[in-house]
């Protein structure tokens, strides 16, 4: 019987799909300001990711008036993240696997998918869509090599991706809960940066 030893480092090259970046201090402008970022895509040619914990002052059942979709239920207190500052105006839905397929998918995982098709959003409206999803406008994204640099550079903190604070933690919690699994707390970090 032989054990094998494995390390787990991040060096470039390495592949970040499924898995979060945390955004460190030194990130103290915009929308990554404090953030937590689910990366769906990383290979050679860049990073694709969503923001999750960026609520934007609009509701799901906004989304939903506004593209004309009938609903079956109340979507007023689901909040729309502010995914990214790429394609603001194109919508993303991070979801759990169903047994259903979409004109629009990326397997990510064998649990979590993203969608941007409609077909989706009009299952969720009525009831039909997966019930563990997150709704958002825009995605974050990188070219070659520069979500390798921004990591030599210490902007970010990377885990592996976690269903549970994607779909069961609340948006104002996600930072804080994924910062936990490393054993870290944020605002002592933040604390120490000293900002003004």
């Amino acid at each position: 019987m032989s054990a094998k030893h494995s390390v787990s480092t991040a060096k470039s090259g390495d592949c970040l799909r499924d898995h979060f970046l945390l955004a460190m201090p030194c990130l103290t402008e915009g929308i990554f300001s404090q953030s937590i970022t689910y990366i769906c895509e990383h290979g050679e040619s860049g990073a694709m990711g969503i923001v999750i914990n960026r609520p934007l002052d609009l509701s799901v059942s906004e989304i939903f008036e506004h593209l004309q979709i009938e609903t079956s239920g109340n979507f007023s207190s689901e909040p729309v993240m502010a995914g990214g500052p790429v394609q603001m105006d194109h919508g993303f839905v991070l979801h759990r696997y169903c047994d259903r397929s979409w004109e629009a998918s990326l397997k990510i995982t064998p649990e979590i998918t993203l969608t941007t098709s409609r077909d989706i959003l009009r299952a969720i409206a009525a009831g039909e869509g997966p019930r563990d999803h997150l709704i958002a406008l825009g995605y974050a994204g990188w070219s070659a090599g520069q979500l390798e640099q921004e990591l030599a550079d210490n902007s970010w903190l990377t885990l592996p991706g976690s269903s549970d604070i994607i779909f069961s933690t609340p948006c104002d919690q996600r930072l804080d809960a994924a910062a936990a699994r490393l054993g870290i707390d944020m605002n002592l970090i933040s604390g120490q940066a000293g900002h003004a």
